[in-house]
């Protein structure tokens, strides 16, 4: 490291080892919640362990454990469902785990080659002694090698330079993740900077910041940096420094060993209390789980207890096979016929990725079910809600085979019946057309039959006309002749 920087490490700790000393002079004015003792913050612990767990409540729903933790949720990623809710919806702060939306807004804003510059700001305007890599002004680094600082190493001034690169400030890049927090459906969060440390405003809640973790996830690119052990950080022309960083994600580095783990993040303050977000994927269940102001090293064990509940008390249903209430077979007119027998496939189905996560403990016939219209996918025509004992438990999606537009609604068997007023479907059945042709051969026949008839009496009536022809041209020659019955008997 240049003298530059351990000059400015001096500098950090000795700022801050003045600032605690000024800290204990007034002691009596320290209006933090942070316990002051670690035997303080050890009772706290064992006091949110009675701390009620919403989930609990549900009938038949697994029972949970008890965690140290004011706050925690264990969401299970592809479906939404929530298996463990402990005060989900309290606002708390996150520290460091802020982290995991600064990086997200980055990826999605952002090459990875592009280069972050660090400004005065960015490097000097942290606490004393906050979390940082030792970055000076002026230098820069790939937005790539910024997003393994701050996943990896936690760096502040690097959350700091990047939310600068993307946004112009760092208040501004503020704004850009209230904004993101909103469209991912978070409702009791709010930030004022991009690396967590402390501010009354900066806050969020166990299920919003799981909601976060999820999208964080989903980002390939993300999801290999928050589950690096170590980086490598190699000195370049623009930052002279090569080192080593470890990661402080005990799951992650594999000091506590746990199967399936896909990374995460720790996170710290004096008011936060211990923060930790991690995700592991077992059984086809891909798990998220957050825990909120809890005490070290019991953030990683209180992870450990969640992912053991979910994994063991919970299992994947798929819904297409095992739903029989919804049922499209029965009729023809929802087939595309294949063949001449009327063999044919549904036009439409149930999609047959769809899947629930239910208690083991739970059958499929025990779910109920709500019916939803309203999609945006062109080839999805409905939405089935399942909900155990009012939890949700997942969506299962009604889909078209073909790119056939058409709508449909449940009857009260729940089963389905087309709108008459779509337009432009075309449905074709070869057993409905034989029938067809059948009838129309039968209908030819029959007016060839009546026609016959008609024509043959027409005939008979003919031969009479023939016959009273050649009556009235022998009277003509023998002279008239009156039937008595109509003259009174005289003849002339």
């Amino acid at each position: 490291m240049n003298f530059d920087k351990f000059r400015y490490s001096i500098i950090q700790k000795f700022a801050a080892l003045t600032a605690a000393m000024f800290l204990i002079s007034i002691a009596p004015l320290n209006v933090f919640a942070a316990p002051a003792t670690t035997e303080e913050a050890l009772a706290d612990a064992e006091e949110r362990k009675l701390l009620p767990v919403e989930s609990n409540r549900i009938e038949n729903w697994p029972a949970g454990p008890a965690i140290g933790a004011q706050s925690a949720i264990l969401l299970e990623a592809n479906t939404g469902v929530v298996l463990y809710a402990k005060n989900i919806d309290e606002k708390l702060y996150p520290a460091s785990t802020t982290k995991l939306m600064t990086c997200l807004i980055a990826a999605e804003n952002s090459q990875l080659d592009e280069m972050v510059t660090f400004s005065h700001d960015a490097v000097f305007n942290l606490e004393p002694g906050s979390s940082n890599i030792g970055i000076d002004e002026g230098q820069s680094m790939p937005m790539e090698e910024c997003l393994y600082g701050i996943l990896v190493a936690s760096a502040n001034e690097v959350a700091n330079a990047v939310a600068e690169h993307i946004a112009g400030s760092q208040d501004a890049f503020a704004e850009m993740m209230n904004k993101k927090a909103a469209e991912l459906g978070c409702k009791n969060s709010h930030f004022m900077n991009a690396h967590g440390l402390y501010d009354e405003d900066h806050y969020v809640s166990a299920y919003d910041l799981a909601l976060i973790a999820k999208a964080f996830f989903q980002n390939e690119l993300l999801a290999k940096i928050g589950n690096t052990a170590f980086h490598h950080f190699i000195a370049t022309s623009t930052q002279p420094d090569d080192f080593i960083w470890r990661n402080k994600h005990e799951l992650v580095t594999g000091n506590i060993p746990y199967e399936g783990i896909k990374g995460g993040k720790t996170g710290y303050t004096d008011e936060a209390r211990q923060t930790l977000v991690t995700c592991a994927e077992q059984n086809g269940m891909k798990l998220i789980c957050v825990i909120l102001k809890e005490e070290s090293p019991e953030q990683f064990y209180d992870t450990v207890k969640l992912f053991d509940y979910g994994f063991t008390n919970f299992t994947v249903a798929n819904v297409a096979e095992n739903e029989t209430r919804y049922s499209i077979q029965n009729s023809n007119f929802f087939n595309t016929s294949s063949d001449i027998f009327g063999n044919s496939s549904p036009i439409l189905s149930l999609n047959q990725d769809s899947y629930l996560i239910m208690p083991k403990n739970a059958s499929f016939s025990e779910l109920d079910s709500e019916i939803s219209y309203n999609t945006t996918n062109e080839q999805e025509i409905a939405m089935i809600q399942y909900y155990y004992h009012g939890a949700y438990m997942g969506t299962a999606t009604l889909d078209l085979a073909s790119t056939s537009h058409i709508s449909y609604e449940f009857t009260e068997n729940n089963d389905a019946v087309i709108d008459a007023e779509e337009q432009n479907v075309i449905v074709i059945n070869i057993k409905l057309i034989l029938i067809g042709i059948l009838v129309t051969t039968a209908i030819i026949i029959a007016i060839i039959i009546i026609r016959s008839i008609i024509r043959s009496y027409n005939f008979l009536d003919n031969r009479r006309t023939v016959r009273r022809r050649k009556w009235n041209k022998r009277n003509r020659k023998d002279g008239p002749h009156f039937p008595s019955s109509r003259f009174g008997g005289f003849n002339f």
